[in-house]
């Protein structure tokens, strides 16, 4: 059992999620939970997460002096990871001050001391770097690690407490996961106990025992993550469930007939509700795509609480998963952008939510689709939003924007399958841009409209690279929108990564 003490990295739940990938038990708290909370949990370690203050920001969170004086009674293993580092080091009076050069992206480090944590590693590596303060001055008696050409103390320990500038847990330091097999197996002696097929039949058997003989309703988008806690959760509950498909007119071409199947095939009782004007008319005039956020998720809550009290039901199921809730924002962590389900839900709620997901991400929610024996049709469905092609134009809902929107993503899509390359690539959708651009059609001048194409190759969403394609594809790509859509004179392509740019762009 692996404690992840969670002080606002946006990367807090993939550490947590690495540890269960090598076969341990993690569960993330927050730097202020009691210590006697944290003595029940009887932990084998403890990883310090990043975050984005300096530690000596007014409102910085911290470890309370009583958790640190129990750790080093009791030699629990300790990494900290970057803000972690700076945590350790100020904790045992070293210093912090900010860096001259700021490090964000890949780095190339210099193990200096060969040690535990980074057994079976050569001496150079490259690491993911996201920091502007650095340590200054050693606590006494830690001893360097690691040290990189702008970090002198990018790595440093003391006895079995452990310090990392860099992030292990990012696919972009190319041993990261060896570092933390080295630092659960080696330093804190884990055993490897946890699973998928564990972690379904917990879910199945706590839904049964939340919801008994009550009734609930499903948020069914037809994506991967609201079909797959559907069966999911009628797995558990049978036909006290209600799979209820809100159509909003901002969904992808054919959604509506691709959710039914899903329903039939699973057997599941499902409820259309035609929402396009009520959603449009909400919409009307909101270019802001926070504000279309907040207000589709309150449109479909009140859809969900008059849909409820039909079925007779208490609980409303969603999809969520956990990069929907790290991007909304926690206690800790920046808003990065609100999801309708999380960030974007109102306060007054009539319904209990549950969500089954909201501790795995997409690659692990497949697994579980795979398990519960749902088609890979469904399974390895491209990530959609829940507020829908609404969040992918940036400007006001209406039938144009999103008519181009729909139309280019599907080109795209299909375009993609064609080629043999859609299902090895994690994300791909079309932009519709507010501004407009001068093109030629037919030897005359048009004022048009530009369509931006977002293409990545993830393994979580947490980050994601852009898909370098090749050209003659794109090209293809291009010039189908351009002679299908005569809205459209200019297709772009998003080449930044993840970070800088979010995988949805608006």
């Amino acid at each position: 059992m692996i404690i992840v003490i969670d002080f606002g990295s946006q990367y807090t739940h993939l550490i947590s999620r690495r540890v269960r990938e090598l076969g341990v038990k993690s569960e993330i708290i927050f730097p202020f939970t009691e210590l006697d909370a944290i003595k029940k949990m009887n932990p084998d370690g403890i990883i310090l997460s990043g975050g984005p203050n300096s530690v000596y920001d007014k409102d910085a969170p911290h470890l309370n002096n009583d958790i640190w004086n129990w750790i080093l009674e009791e030699d629990i293993p300790v990494l900290g990871l970057c803000y972690g580092l700076h945590l350790i080091a100020k904790r045992f009076n070293g210093e912090i001050g900010k860096s001259k050069r700021r490090e964000y992206g890949v780095t190339s480090v210099t193990i200096k001391k060969s040690d535990r944590i980074f057994e079976g590693l050569e001496k150079k590596q490259r690491v993911w770097m996201s920091h502007g303060d650095k340590v200054l001055k050693l606590p006494e008696n830690f001893e360097i690690l690691a040290s990189s050409e702008n970090c002198r103390f990018a790595s440093f320990r003391y006895k079995n407490i452990y310090a990392l500038q860099w992030h292990p847990e990012v696919v972009h330091t190319e041993n990261g996961m060896k570092m933390l097999n080295n630092f659960l197996f080696k330093i804190c002696r884990c055993e490897k106990d946890w699973d998928m097929e564990d972690f379904m039949k917990k879910t199945i058997g706590d839904i049964r025992k939340k919801i008994g003989d009550k009734k609930a309703i499903i948020a069914l988008s037809g994506g991967v993550d609201s079909s797959i806690a559907a069966v999911l959760t009628s797995r558990a509950i049978g036909k006290n469930l209600t799979a209820v498909f809100v159509d909003t007119g901002l969904l992808r071409k054919n959604e509506g007939e691709h959710v039914e199947k899903i329903c039939k095939e699973f057997k599941l009782k499902f409820l259309k509700i035609d929402a396009k004007d009520r959603f449009f008319e909400k919409l009307k005039g909101v270019k802001d795509t926070e504000m279309k956020r907040k207000i589709i998720g309150e449109e479909f809550i009140r859809i969900f609480e008059k849909e409820a009290k039909k079925e007779n039901a208490e609980f409303l199921i969603q999809g969520t998963i956990y990069p929907d809730v790290i991007e909304s924002g926690s206690k800790t962590a920046d808003t990065i952008k609100s999801h309708h389900n999380v960030g974007g839900l109102p306060e007054n709620v009539d319904l209990e939510i549950i969500e089954p997901l909201s501790y795995l991400y997409k690659d692990e929610v497949r697994e579980i689709g795979k398990k519960l024996g749902i088609p890979n049709e469904i399974i390895n469905q491209h990530p959609f939003p829940g507020p829908g092609l609404a969040v992918r134009i940036t400007g006001e809902v209406n039938e144009e924007n999103i008519k181009i929107c729909r139309e280019a993503s599907y080109i795209l899509e299909e375009e993609l399958k064609k080629a043999g390359v859609f299902y090895d690539l994690w994300q791909a959708f079309a932009v519709v841009l507010e501004d407009r651009v001068v093109g030629v059609v037919g030897d005359q001048r048009k004022y048009g409209r530009i369509v931006a194409l977002r293409i990545v190759e993830s393994k979580d969403a947490m980050t994601a690279n852009f898909a370098k394609l090749n050209w003659n594809l794109l090209e293809e790509i291009s010039t189908k929108i351009t002679n299908e859509l005569p809205e459209v004179v200019s297709v772009a392509y998003f080449i930044s990564n993840k970070p800088p740019q979010t995988i949805e762009p608006c």
